[in-house]
């Protein structure tokens, strides 16, 4: 999907609709910021009175839905509709005696980017079928007709429920590819409101799970399409516990000629219905009496017609371990039989993994079609004939095929800047420690977007790779070698990791005070792991909590966010917070340096920021302190992220100044500032036992700021945790 930054384009806020005396919408809050974004969840769980709701077509008892900052509440469709969003009805509602052509000029506005010619272009099918009317289409079609309906129209936003319901699996795939293309398209946001999982995972990067009229959690789309136990429990997908029971051989039954006497016969194939009837909040559980009597018998003969699953093998033996060279082996194959020779020579077990995306047959232990089968579209989302598509789905193919793996002792490649951008976002999944090294010719240039958070190495190729001579087989020998001496030291030395549970801190050089008297007070107990905010210093640091190698945070420093929002040199990017947002650990937070943006030399601060008020740490870095409106800003931001937590929160405010330079007689001083940024917080945040917000009349640094931060961190994790090691280091 396109990313794109800023306020959220669709924002509902504890959202209350009743029907009756039936509580349909409990609260929900969901923002859709740009893309496309997913909300799935069973039978009577809300979703259609969520697009209902947005749509004006049911009154809303409390809370707000804003687009793009306008009310919505109160509005009537038609007015709804004038300001920009389309809605695809469940159930398509054509006319059926309009033909296709008719359907569209009748919606047709001028001057918009979607046009009659434009849709026909979009959907050749509907060209071919613009004479034919509504109720001569088939489901597909008319899917495509009523999502033409909504383009037309123009909106900014597009609410879409159920768009696959009831279709054929293979215009279930034209309805999938069409909506990755609106969303690839950039200028339109879209709902989608779906039941099929892989749809849903296909088309969004992210998507809600609604249970009980409520949003339980927004989790990544790769995620939820890849983790069955979570469909089961909130969905109710996925297979049944009496489907793993062996069937009982019956007790004299003739065996038949095909097994031997005493030998079970196959199963006969059944097909469970998991409900039989659309369930709601009220029903009861359905017996398992019902869906043995509803269970359908499945002949062989269609046995015999099912499409054959993709084998996946594991990459290593049980207990053991490999090492993984992997890159595109139609362009670079050469280069990667050469590294993965010397590592064989050296007597390490290793496999060679192919990430080509012309599906040619180059001889590697794991083929490309094999990696490919893990996008969430198959191998029919990487072998496209697009060379930018398929890159892109090479990339999250074999960064989902990585994760799935274990016993792997490191991960060689080189290439290009598409290999390396192939391989890279794989890597990064790795634990810290897993050796994992790229020969490139990009690794002399900007390598952030490359090596992320990660201890990903990155050697100069010096000359291209392409083809084995003098020069390549040096640099690509000693990358061999180098990759040989990393895994073999690993397995030599004993571990390095602490008996103590690891907590992470966040920490500036204007908290380093603070941080320093918090590592003091917990050094004892606990493992501390300070993190310096720097950007990449913060995704370095949620990494650690994402991979659960971190039981605790203390993120006192959060001034990557002022970078984020106001252009600065140390940005987080959209997802700070979010490894304590999906992991749910206990968050101990603080808004330390929210009092400064960071720019590079003077002459580097952006013309808008002339006249502001500066503080020049040293002559590569100037600091600028932030407004009160930017403090507001800040506070909002942040509230929201906090509001996502799950888990216990308690984020503290320290009245007497954020950091070293906002104290009284410190240059950055300002309480007006302070109090925008506080009030912002409170206002934003939604307080309940487990979220509470602090205020402590200390500085940041100040020796009692640092205490109570102590105290609340030992009493969410308990006085005196237990001392256990940390996981072992990366997969095994």
């Amino acid at each position: 999907m396109v990313e794109r930054a800023g306020s959220p384009s669709l924002d509902i806020r504890g959202l209350n609709v009743f029907y009756g005396a039936s509580h349909a919408l409990q609260g929900v809050d969901l923002q859709l910021r740009r893309g496309v974004l997913s909300v799935v969840g069973r039978n009577g769980m809300g979703k259609t009175t969520l697009c209902k709701a947005i749509m004006g077509m049911v009154p809303v008892a409390a809370g707000s839905i804003s687009f793009h900052g306008q009310s919505l509440v109160g509005l009537s469709p038609s007015e709804i509709a004038r300001l920009g969003i389309g809605y695809v009805p469940q159930g398509r509602r054509l006319w059926r005696s309009l033909s296709v052509d008719e359907h569209l000029k009748m919606v047709a506005t001028k001057g918009g980017a979607w046009t009659v010619e434009r849709i026909y272009s979009t959907f050749p099918r509907l060209a071919e079928r613009k004479g034919n009317g509504g109720g001569e289409l088939s489901g597909g079609e008319q899917q495509m007709l009523a999502i033409s309906r909504a383009l037309l129209q123009n909106p900014r936003l597009l609410v879409m429920d159920e768009p696959t319901e009831g279709l054929a699996p293979v215009i279930v795939a034209q309805v999938e590819e069409m909506l990755i293309r609106l969303g690839e398209a950039a200028d339109i946001e879209v709902l989608v409101i779906e039941q099929n999982i892989g749809v849903a995972c296909g088309v969004a990067d992210d998507v809600a799970i609604m249970v009980n009229g409520k949003i339980n959690r927004i989790v990544p789309a790769g995620e939820l399409a890849s983790d069955r136990a979570l469909q089961q429990r909130l969905l109710g997908v996925g297979r049944h516990a009496h489907d793993e029971t062996p069937e009982p051989v019956t007790p004299g039954a003739r065996a038949s000629d095909d097994h031997a006497p005493g030998e079970r016969a196959p199963a006969i194939p059944r097909i469970w219905q998991a409900n039989p009837k659309p369930p709601n909040r009220w029903s009861q559980p359905v017996s398992f009496a019902t869906h043995e009597r509803l269970a359908r018998v499945q002949s062989a003969g269609a046995l015999t017609t099912a499409p054959a699953q993709t084998e996946i093998r594991p990459v290593a033996p049980v207990g053991g371990e490999v090492v993984l060279v992997a890159g595109t082996l139609d362009t670079k194959g050469d280069e990667l039989r050469f590294m993965r020779d010397r590592i064989r020579a050296a007597g390490l077990a290793v496999r060679l993994v192919d990430l080509s995306t012309t599906n040619t047959h180059t001889g590697a232990d794991i083929p490309a079609h094999q990696v490919a089968a893990f996008h969430p579209r198959g191998a029919a989302g990487v072998f496209t004939g697009d060379r930018g598509e398929s890159v892109a789905g090479m990339t999250l193919a074999f960064a989902r095929w990585i994760a799935r793996q274990q016993g792997i002792a490191g991960v060689l490649s080189a290439g290009g800047s598409g290999g390396t951008a192939i391989v890279a976002p794989a890597m990064r999944t790795l634990a810290v420690g897993v050796p994992k090294m790229i020969v490139s010719t990009v690794a002399s240039g900007e390598v952030g977007k490359y090596v992320g958070p990660s201890d990903i190495i990155l050697m100069h190729s010096v000359a291209d790779v392409q083809g084995l001579n003098s020069i390549t087989r040096a640099v690509l020998g000693n990358a061999a070698q180098a990759m040989v001496g990393m895994v073999e030291g690993r397995r030599a030395q004993p571990e390095v990791g602490s008996d103590k549970p690891a907590v992470v801190l966040s920490m500036f050089g204007v908290t380093t005070t603070a941080v320093q008297q918090v590592q003091a007070l917990l050094q004892e107990d606990w493992d501390c792991l300070v993190f310096h905010m720097t950007g990449i210093g913060g995704q370095s640091m949620e990494k650690l909590v994402d991979g659960g190698l971190a039981r605790g945070i203390i993120d006192l420093t959060t001034t990557e966010v002022c970078d984020h929002l106001f252009g600065g040199v140390f940005p987080c990017n959209e997802d700070r917070f979010g490894a304590v947002i999906r992991t749910r650990m206990p968050y101990i937070g603080s808004v330390g340096a929210l009092d400064m943006v960071n720019f590079a030399a003077p002459d580097t601060v952006p013309d808008q920021y002339r006249g502001r008020l500066f503080y020049q740490h040293n002559p590569q870095v100037t600091l600028m302190r932030t407004t009160a409106q930017e403090n507001a800003q800040l506070g909002r931001w942040i509230g929201e992220r906090l509001n996502l937590m799950e888990g216990q929160v308690r984020f503290f405010l320290p009245e007497g100044g954020v950091s070293a330079l906002d104290a009284p007689g410190k240059p950055f001083d300002d309480p007006s500032a302070r109090r925008a940024l506080f009030e912002a917080i409170e206002g934003t945040v939604r307080q309940t036992p487990s979220r509470q917000i602090i205020r402590l009349p200390h500085n940041i640094n100040a020796p009692e700021f640092a205490a109570a931060i102590t105290v609340a961190f030992r009493t969410l994790h308990g006085d005196r945790p237990l001392r256990h090691k940390t996981q072992p280091r990366g997969r095994r």
